[in-house]
């Protein structure tokens, strides 16, 4: 995983507290990926150490979203095992919209009222389980980075109610997407509710169980 990759991530404004914690990444990660891992041992690994310093940045960070007396009893977020059945390769199916065009932004709900704007990218298919589906693709002003807020049907049971977040970088050339749902995440406000947080439209409602990434975390 690059660390330059990782440094976009930080200015995605959709990944509100996720932001955050990818800048504390960076510094600890160093040089630890110098390009995308490639093979499955790689990307398996990739996927441990960004979990890892996660939970460091949780557990140590003062700008953790959880409250002192939550970090000082924090053992881990809570994940499910990683399978590679939930990460996707493929092409975007961009959208060339004017800007002029009400279409050509996306607005979105909080859970505190304001609204954002993010500019409609693209979408992108995946296969699973023998059927085909799309996310609608979202960037925000200003970012290279890719932001996919969804909605899948563990929400509310095994994961937060209020939907995860993916970030996915753009590969060139070509304007391939690699999306890896076992690096899905929670919303800052699932932590802590004095967060801004958007919530997904239902154009990503997925009519599926996506069982991979961050699971609701538990503050018992």
């Amino acid at each position: 995983m690059q660390v330059k990759s990782m440094l976009k991530k930080g200015v995605v404004k959709g990944a509100l507290f996720f932001g955050i914690t990818l800048l504390f990444l960076i510094a600890s990660l160093g040089s630890a990926y110098s390009r995308e891992p490639e093979s499955k041992e790689e990307i398996i690994q990739a996927i441990q150490l960004l979990r890892k310093e996660r939970d460091h940045f949780f557990k140590t960070a003062s700008n953790s979203p959880l409250e002192e007396s939550d970090q000082h009893n924090f053992k881990g977020l809570h994940y499910y095992p990683i399978d590679l059945t939930y990460r996707f390769e493929g092409t975007i199916q961009r959208y060339i919209i004017n800007v002029n065009n009400p279409k050509y932004y996306a607005t979105f709900p909080t859970n505190k009222g304001p609204k954002k704007r993010y500019i409609r990218y693209g979408k992108f298919k995946f296969t699973l389980e023998e059927k085909e589906y799309f996310l609608e693709l979202y960037k925000s002003i200003g970012s290279d980075m890719i932001f996919i807020p969804f909605y899948d049907k563990t929400n509310g049971q095994e994961t937060y109610e209020g939907g995860r977040y993916l970030d996915a970088e753009i590969l060139m050339p070509g304007y391939r997407l690699a999306i890896d749902f076992n690096n899905s995440y929670n919303p800052s406000c699932a932590y802590n509710e004095k967060f801004v947080c958007v919530l997904p439209l239902e154009e990503n409602r997925l009519k599926i169980e996506i069982r991979a990434g961050e699971k609701k975390f538990n503050f018992n």
